[in-house]
């Protein structure tokens, strides 16, 4: 496929565009509620000599299980709709951070019913075992308890709401 580099009205050229509304449709493994565009993993996308596709790609964190899983769908993806050569390249500085997930992505983990982020990174206090202030994704009470650091993922804790009594998992602030 030969792609032709007309520039649309947000200054990408149109074939990158067109990648980003792909990538738009790209689900994370672990959290299907959220595109690989919502969690903010997409750094940046290049339309190299020959059509070739580079997409840098930055992990939620460097041991992540579903990198690898989550690359491969970037690069199907992308390929389905005729482009030959897509690279995905791994990019680990700077880190990723839950301030990178959108606000359309925020939403979405709540109405997944996973409370999303709260805070900046630099108020994480889950690394000294203080638990997040978090408000229940299907009540919005704040009369919430942690059970565990951990929930289906290293990235989640597992909640507890006092009005409701229903279980959640919370998106640590990263």
């Amino acid at each position: 496929m030969q792609v032709k580099l007309s520039v649309v009205n947000n200054g990408r050229p149109k074939a990158v565009q067109e990648i980003w509304t792909i990538l738009e449709k790209v689900e994370d493994p672990e959290v299907p509620a959220l595109s690989v565009v919502d969690l903010g993993v997409i750094r940046d996308i290049q339309i190299l000599e020959n059509n070739e596709i580079k997409i840098d790609v930055t992990p939620t964190y460097t041991g992540c299980p579903a990198t690898l899983l989550i690359n491969s769908l970037i690069k199907m993806a992308v390929e389905k709709v005729g482009f030959k050569v897509v690279t995905v390249n791994t990019v680990l500085s700077p880190p990723w951070t839950t301030e990178w997930i959108s606000e359309e992505g925020r939403v979405k983990l709540k109405e997944y019913g996973i409370a999303p982020p709260v805070g900046k990174p630099e108020t994480r206090g889950a690394l000294f075992g203080v638990a997040a202030e978090v408000s229940c994704p299907r009540c919005n009470s704040f009369k919430t308890k942690r059970v565990s650091e951990f929930g289906s993922t290293a990235c989640k804790a597992l909640y507890k709401c006092g009005a409701c009594e229903e279980p959640f998992e919370y998106f640590k602030c990263l």
